[in-house]
């Protein structure tokens, strides 16, 4: 198992920029996938970022070009740098690890942490 502890919402005003952190309780060097989804007042949750163990990366279209995913290994914790934010990306943002366990995979959900742009 893993815990997972967001960190590094607020409140912004639009265009400017957040720096989200997920402190995971254990080594992520093994972890199959950790990303970053959000869900929006009345919306379905979503992807927003996603970095494999590999190193690869994917994003949603909305956020390509101003959000950027990355990972640090010697402090077991995920990033997402946030740049030219919008109102429409207001949400609670959740950290996610997908860590492989047999054939399948185990899913793990920090608590959410709050980002609020105005305009």
């Amino acid at each position: 198992q893993v815990q997972l502890v967001e960190s590094g919402g607020g409140l912004v005003q639009a265009g400017g920029s957040l720096r989200l952190s997920c402190a995971a309780s254990r080594s992520i060097f093994n972890i199959y996938s950790m990303g970053w989804y959000r869900q929006g007042q009345g919306k379905r949750r979503e992807l927003v970022a996603s970095i494999t163990s590999g190193g690869n990366t994917e994003y949603a279209d909305s956020v390509k070009g101003r959000f950027t995913i990355s990972k640090d290994y010697a402090k077991n914790s995920v990033y997402l740098q946030m740049n030219g934010l919008k109102p429409e990306d207001t949400a609670v943002y959740y950290c996610n690890a997908a860590d492989r366990i047999g054939l399948g995979y185990a899913n793990y959900w920090g608590q959410g942490t709050q980002v609020t742009v105005s305009s």
